[in-house]
């Protein structure tokens, strides 16, 4: 009698043991698809001189993508030109390749940085398929994984481009997309090339489309949407979340990997738009949280994030 109950005990005791390890293991699945789902921040760095130093900007903890801002000349026959404000001038030989060693610090803390092409204020566009080809061929040659004897940034291989097309009409960015997809694995460390975008709110976007278009190839890996200077799809706090859920859904649907919420990290840094921490937390994200495809959230800019401590606030909650 007392070896049966014995035997009993040894039983319940190895069920309690087992119920216990898969209770725990539950746990850290779950733990893991909240971590897989949790969001990141993608900031704009390089338009203002007082922001701080790429490296610094990566050395926060606070970003998972930076968009190296802006190659604002491009196309059309032009010669390209980067902008980088105060950091450095890019026409002069040398002078920003210390941006290049910071591009490197950052991807060693696991952060891509992506070259930001177009902006609010440029002169850019293609003029045919071919032109696409060759501005490609440039980006590649000059900012990715190419070899070409002038890179402003010197031999610091950036991890994609982003495209913040606000102006030179629609045609042929599809092709852009598609001739830089081209180079992924190639080159000296054949590494992916990943394509982000900035369209407005408003869908589709009056450059780059939707569900057609350059966003509707599917070949964007991250989609930054800027909720903001655009009213119609806008938070506010007298219309509340819904015009912007309605854009979102909209935005979520496109053949893209991850979407993001683009916000201005102050209320200077945008006309409108801006929402206040406690509203995102409280309104905007669970509402935009709801979507497979929610990325996290994009902040115009660095400088402006650097004075409110914008993304301090709200990235445990994304």
């Amino acid at each position: 009698m007392f070896g049966y109950h014995r035997h009993r005990q040894e039983i319940k005791m190895a069920s309690d043991l087992f119920l216990a390890a898969l209770l725990i293991s539950v746990a850290s699945l779950a733990g893991l698809a909240a971590g897989a789902r949790a969001g990141g921040i993608a900031i704009y760095w390089g338009q203002n001189g007082n922001e701080g130093t790429l490296a610094q900007t990566c050395a926060s903890g606070n970003y998972k993508f930076v968009n190296v801002a802006f190659l604002y000349t491009f196309g059309k026959g032009q010669a390209p030109l980067l902008n980088l404000a105060g950091h450095c001038d890019p026409a002069t030989s040398g002078s920003c390749t210390f941006v290049g060693a910071d591009v490197r610090s950052c991807q060693r803390l696991g952060i891509k940085v992506l070259l930001s092409i177009g902006g609010g204020v440029g002169s850019y566009g293609l003029s045919s398929r071919a032109d696409a080809r060759l501005v490609a061929r440039y980006l590649w040659e000059n900012y990715l994984g190419g070899t070409s004897a002038s890179r402003p940034l010197g031999d610091a291989v950036l991890d994609g481009v982003d495209f913040d097309i606000e102006s030179g009409g629609s045609a042929h960015w599809d092709d852009l997309a598609r001739e830089l997809k081209k180079y992924s694995g190639k080159g000296r460390e054949h590494k992916k090339v990943y394509l982000a975008a900035a369209p407005q709110c408003p869908f589709p976007d009056a450059s780059l489309g939707g569900l057609g278009g350059a966003l509707g190839t599917g070949l964007f890996d991250y989609v930054w949407v800027q909720f903001y200077n655009n009213p119609p799809c806008q938070y506010t706090t007298d219309s509340g979340v819904g015009n912007l859920a309605r854009a979102w859904e909209q935005w979520t649907a496109i053949p893209a990997r991850q979407v993001f919420l683009g916000l201005p990290a102050a209320l200077e840094a945008a006309g409108t738009g801006f929402v206040e921490t406690t509203d995102l937390v409280s309104k905007v994200l669970p509402v935009v949280k709801k979507s497979k495809k929610y990325g996290g959230i994009m902040l115009w800019s660095r400088f402006y994030d650097g004075k409110t401590g914008y993304s301090d606030k709200v990235k445990p909650s994304l």
